[in-house]
């Protein structure tokens, strides 16, 4: 199978839903990574907070553990539109690599690259017969993520926590603590079905 995982920024898809892609890997398909923000961006005050060759260099190092292809679109960080020009080439993407499993951001996340990105991509992946959004924030929304579909990735969690740590610069921002909550989550979410560790995921469609 053909798999796509649409982020918003490099780090989206490795803290959303990597365990999942890299068992796909390991399942033998073929997994694309499609970014859609060149993910570098400034504070408040205009100083950087990430430059564009290390965000690109750590997505670069993220996709390669994982094991997958890498695409890289060029929209500004915190400028992502719901356009009919950002749709039209997702789409294009998923006919030209015959995408049989889309996993997009979810749609209701607060951050609105997240959200349009998720946005977009619904649009473009309405004939996708397998469609998952994933959650990769941490904050309270106004909306409940409703989890409806579980990856157990007891397995792949050391690969996963990996993955993550390629994106340095992110986590020396946030003080490493998306390690211990992502990894807290998986294990939350597994004791839900009775496994270590799993992804959730909420199902747009899932065909049979």
């Amino acid at each position: 199978m053909n798999i796509l995982g649409i982020g918003a920024h490099f780090d989206d898809l490795e803290l959303g839903c990597s365990g999942t892609l890299i068992k796909h890997i390991q399942q033998g398909d073929k997994v694309f990574m499609l970014v859609i923000c060149n993910s570098a961006y400034k504070n408040s005050d205009g100083d950087v907070v990430r430059d564009l060759e290390t965000a690109c260099t750590e997505g670069k190092k993220a996709a390669e553990i994982i094991g997958a292809e890498l695409i890289c679109l060029d929209y500004d960080t915190f400028m992502v539109p719901f356009s009919e020009d950002l749709t039209r080439t997702i789409n294009d993407y998923i006919e030209k690599l015959n995408i049989n499993i889309v996993y997009s951001p979810w749609v209701h996340d607060l951050h609105r690259d997240h959200y349009y990105t998720a946005k977009n991509a619904l649009m473009a992946g309405r004939h996708v017969p397998r469609f998952l959004m994933y959650r990769c924030n941490y904050y309270d929304t106004e909306q409940p993520f409703r989890g409806n579909f579980y990856s157990d990735i007891s397995d792949v969690i050391d690969k996963k926590l990996e993955v993550i740590k390629a994106h340095e610069s992110e986590l020396k921002r946030v003080r490493y603590r998306w390690l211990e909550f992502f990894k807290k989550q998986n294990e939350n979410d597994g004791q839900k079905i009775g496994v270590a560790f799993a992804e959730c995921f909420e199902v747009v469609r899932y065909l049979m």
